[in-house]
């Protein structure tokens, strides 16, 4: 089983860790947190390096996953997501054995896709995305990159959501619609 890095030690890691083992693809090699976290552990996973020891890391590991979820802005995994490309890592999409991701539809690198998603046909969802938990992406939707989809929304058919949008909790579009890059989107609101 090939070996995979975490970038990220927070609350998004223990549920991507949890994915990880369920999906049974990867052994995670460890986590690469701030420099006053080395020797910590989150789940039983060390935190091995800080992200300056990246490069050294890259000639040793093919794979890493963004593990630093986002609320008010995606710059953070952007950030990460464009360092570990240039340093050569492969950034593997992460898929929950629980989701359903229909075989239309298209999910890129660094995507993780959380337990009991429902991805349905035609859908794509771009890179370095966060479909969380229960999250419903419908037939023809488009995610761009650096989007965070969270617990329980739902993308109806043939919505457009651009880059760097971060969809709360629970909250609903209409269908057909463009949702503009960057925006914030509440928890529980009605997206028309």
């Amino acid at each position: 089983m090939e070996e995979i890095l975490l970038l990220g030690g927070g609350g998004h890691c223990k549920s991507v860790i949890d994915i990880i083992e369920q999906e049974n693809k990867f052994s995670i090699a460890g986590i690469i947190d701030k420099k006053e976290l080395m020797g910590s552990k989150v789940l039983g996973y060390s935190v091995i390096a800080s992200d300056d020891e990246l490069e050294s890391l890259s000639k040793q590991y093919k794979y890493a996953c963004i593990t630093v979820g986002q609320i008010t802005s995606p710059s953070i995994r952007i950030k990460l997501f464009d360092t570990a490309k240039k340093l050569g890592f492969s950034l593997p999409s992460i898929i929950s054995p629980r989701a359903y991701v229909s075989k239309h539809a298209k999910i890129e690198e660094g995507t993780i896709i959380m337990h009991d998603v429902v991805i349905n046909s035609d859908a794509k969802i771009s890179k370095n995305c966060i479909i969380n938990t229960k999250a419903l992406i419908e037939h023809d939707s488009e995610i761009d990159e650096n989007c965070h989809i969270s617990t329980g929304a739902v993308i109806n058919g043939g919505v457009k959501v651009e880059k760097n949008c971060f969809i709360g909790s629970n909250a609903v579009t209409k269908e057909s619609i463009t949702i503009k890059a960057n925006s914030f989107i509440k928890a529980g609101s009605l997206v028309k």
